[in-house]
Formats: C-alpha cells, sequence, structure tokens
C-alpha cells in the first residue's frame, strides 16, 4: 500500500501461483487485508478474460450475483459480468457505494481491467470510515435521527426503463418486488413508476463493527450532477419528476450547504490509481466508495458484485 492509494496492492512475483491458486492459499489474508484498507488490488497475473474473471470471484465469494434494482445503464458481458456504468466518458460519476440505496446488497465488488484508458479512467476510491469521522457530527446526527429517502421516477422512454430496472414487464411482478425491499411505489399517468425508499445513512460493518457512512445520499442528489446536466433536467421535470434524488427520511429537503459539505468530504478521503491490463480490483463494498474519473481511449472494466447482505439484526 502507498500513500496515495487505498488498496493493498499484490502483485504477483516470479513464479508464483496462477491468481486462482493463490486466492485458494491465501484467502484469508485477502481478507484481512480488504478488513484493514477497503480494497485489495491484484496485479500482474494472467486472469483469461471474462471467465477467467469469473472464476477470480468464485474463488474467493462464490457465485457472482445478478444486478437487480438497477441505477445505471449497464451491458451484460456473460452471465452476471457486467461492464462498468455506460456513462458518457467526458464525465465523472461520483464516489459511492454499490446499491446502498436498496435494503440488501454486496459486500464485495470485483472490477477487471479489460482495457486501460488512454488517460485518466481511474476508479478513484474513498474509506467510509474516514468520511465518517470528517462529517461534521451534526451533520450526521441530523441523518442519523431523520434517515435518508431516495425517490426515483422511471419514465417511458427517459433513462432506465422499470422493466430493465426490476427485470419484468410484469406489474404486479414489480409491486411485490417493491413490497419487498420496503419500497412506497406508485404508477404515474405516462406509464412510468414512482418509488420512495427511506434508508439508515450510517451503518455497522459486518464483521470489524465500525460505524461507515453508506448511503446514496449524494450520489443521487441532483446538486450532484454537472450543472449542465441539472440545467437540462430541470427544464425537462419538476425536482419531485428528476429521474433520482435524495431527502431526509422525513421528506424534507437537504440544504444545499449540506450537500456540499458532504461531497467535500468524499473528496477530501479520495485516493486513486491508474489500471494496468488485468488488473482485478477487490472493494469491501461498505468500506470503500467507489467512482470513476473522466477518460480518454477505449476504456473497458469489467465487473461483477457478490455476497449478498441485508443488515436485518442491525440496530437502528
Amino acid at each position: 500500500m502507498t500513500a496515495d492509494t487505498l488498496a493493498f496492492v499484490l502483485e504477483r512475483e516470479a513464479g508464483s501461483p496462477g491468481i486462482v491458486e493463490l486466492i485458494g492459499k491465501e484467502a484469508g489474508h485477502i481478507r484481512e487485508r480488504l478488513h484493514a484498507h477497503g480494497a485489495v488490488l491484484l496485479r500482474g497475473f494472467g486472469i483469461g478474460g471474462v471467465d477467467g474473471f469469473a472464476e477470480v470471484v468464485r474463488a474467493l465469494s462464490g457465485e457472482p450475483l445478478k444486478y437487480t434494482e438497477r441505477s445505471s445503464p449497464r451491458s451484460t458481458i456473460k452471465g452476471n459480468v457486467y461492464t462498468s456504468t455506460d456513462y458518457p466518458q467526458d464525465e465523472e460519476i461520483f464516489l459511492h457505494t454499490e446499491n446502498s440505496y436498496q435494503s440488501s446488497w454486496p459486500r464485495l465488488l470485483y472490477f477487471h481491467c479489460v482495457q486501460e484508458p488512454e488517460t485518466l479512467g481511474a476508479t478513484p476510491l474513498a474509506d467510509i470510515r474516514e468520511i465518517h469521522r470528517l462529517i461534521d457530527p451534526a451533520v450526521r446526527a441530523e441523518f442519523e435521527r431523520r434517515g435518508w429517502m431516495v425517490v426515483r421516477n422511471f419514465h417511458d422512454g427517459f433513462g432506465v426503463d422499470w422493466r430493465q430496472v426490476f427485470n419484468t414487464e410484469d406489474r404486479a411482478e414489480v409491486e411485490a418486488n417493491c413490497r419487498a425491499k420496503d419500497l412506497e411505489f406508485e404508477w404515474t399517468a405516462d406509464g412510468g413508476l414512482r418509488t420512495r425508499g427511506v434508508r439508515r445513512a450510517v451503518h455497522l460493518h459486518p464483521d470489524t463493527g465500525e460505524q461507515v457512512w453508506f448511503n446514496h445520499i449524494a450520489l443521487f442528489h441532483h446538486t450532484t450532477l454537472a450543472a449542465e446536466v441539472q440545467e437540462g433536467l430541470l427544464e425537462l421535470f419538476s425536482e419531485e419528476d428528476l429521474p433520482s434524488n435524495t431527502y431526509y427520511g422525513d421528506g424534507g429537503s437537504i440544504p444545499a450547504e449540506v450537500m456540499d459539505h458532504l461531497r467535500a468530504c468524499y473528496r477530501a478521503a479520495s485516493t486513486r490509481f491508474d489500471w494496468r491490463h488485468d488488473d482485478v480490483l477487490v472493494v469491501d463494498n461498505m468500506l470503500a466508495a467507489h467512482g470513476r474519473e473522466p477518460f480518454t481511449g477505449p476504456r473497458r472494466i469489467a465487473v461483477a458484485m457478490a455476497e449478498p447482505y441485508a443488515p436485518a439484526g442491525e440496530p437502528k
């Protein structure tokens, strides 16, 4: 680990075993490094394409998970291995924790560098224990008292369709899925769907017991978008009809200065590294947030998720 990266780097040495064999021998050590650093970068190994990447996931975590209740467009590469978010390459994806707007989420995330970008294109990381520490205690206390709400609007013909999100065209199945995941729902007049979910902002890491800032408050708030994107969306939709937005758990608006503070804390905790071909990055989703820099060139990162977790026993 270097001072400017969050991930613990495990680089192949001459004569060392292949990556799957190494994981079989060093799984306990890799888990320890994940708990300490939040992420482990496996570098210098021949991965063997998408099939080899899936075997890496299985070696440490078992079968990769299907991407459900999705919030961003991804393409399936093969099985449950996906492209990273299909998003314009000149725009940033702000730091976030995967699926933290849901009632359950993957514990581990896997990223595989199939093709390096020409410039930038890093997957920055931020320790969400450190973010929790950096946030003003009064701001944290307000979210712990009120919770946070995510509102999502799925408009026919715009953005990610509800049929893609819930992997079905059956409205009754969507409604049952929403009830199971503690989501309020309503079908809108234009044939779309609105959902609301109230979640906790601060969680306990299930292995270390540490408090972590685990939520989608910053990423989903409309003010985190680039100014021109915000303006374009607000020309098309009222604030309540935006594709996604966040509020306090009672529906109250989050003040602009609070959102500015939260984003500043993410950035203060952020670190980066440059991708190399065949890198595999393993991220503890409840210890490290991830994002994406803008980039040039044909960057291609494969993604898989594993080890589902639901915090039923966690104290309110």
